[in-house]
């Protein structure tokens, strides 16, 4: 269950920060295991960390701004959501017309999935009880996490399926899933700062 109020203000600082932390560790794991083994979808999951460690870092910069400037700040997450879409898209690119398509190695594939749900998960308990804090900023943190879990589960399914198919399909299915699920959560979170933007301005007034 969320907190609000002064007890989930003064919680979340020291949640950010340590959200943060395990944020930016995994994207740099995640991203040489991707880059090592060519997986699309754990390419787009680490810019999925970085992404996290960003709007983390914005949520802790705005906490004492207004909530004008927190709602403006929240449209701006929106744009952040959009970056592992980008992230899949140039990597699928490269995929085809630099590379030789090619499956990725299925044991490192899964177990970098398991560990980055390992993290996501964490950070999505945390986040979950803070998740009302500051509005739409720590609401587009909290649905980031979530939704990285579910793209995490999927990342291991494919790493079972090319374990007994080898093919470079489970891997680009999952990473257009990813793609999706970012695309979907940027426009809750551009939805929830247009309201609380509207509610700021009428309060001015």
């Amino acid at each position: 269950m969320s907190e609000t109020g002064p007890s989930a203000s003064l919680r979340l600082q020291p949640t950010l920060r340590l959200v943060i932390a395990l944020n930016l560790v995994f994207f740099i794991v995640e991203f040489i295991v991707a880059a090592k083994i060519g997986a699309v979808s754990l390419f787009a999951d680490s810019v999925d960390f970085l992404e996290d460690t960003a709007m983390s870092l914005l949520v802790l910069a705005a906490m004492r701004l207004s909530p004008l400037t927190r709602a403006r700040i929240g449209f701006a997450l929106a744009g952040v959501l959009l970056l592992p879409v980008l992230a899949f898209l140039v990597t699928l690119g490269h995929k085809f017309f630099v590379d030789v398509p090619q499956a990725p190695e299925p044991a490192p594939f899964a177990l970098t999935g398991l560990a980055a749900l390992a993290v996501n998960g964490s950070c999505a308990l945390l986040l979950a009880r803070v998740r009302n804090a500051a509005g739409s900023l720590t609401r587009a943190a909290f649905l980031s996490a979530r939704n990285d879990m579910v793209a995490n589960i999927a990342i291991v399914v494919a790493a079972g399926v090319t374990a007994l198919r080898p093919s470079i399909w489970p891997d680009i299915v999952v990473g257009l899933g990813i793609a999706v699920l970012n695309a979907d959560a940027a426009k809750e979170i551009w939805q929830t700062a247009r309201r609380e933007h509207g509610a700021a301005l009428a309060d001015d007034d």
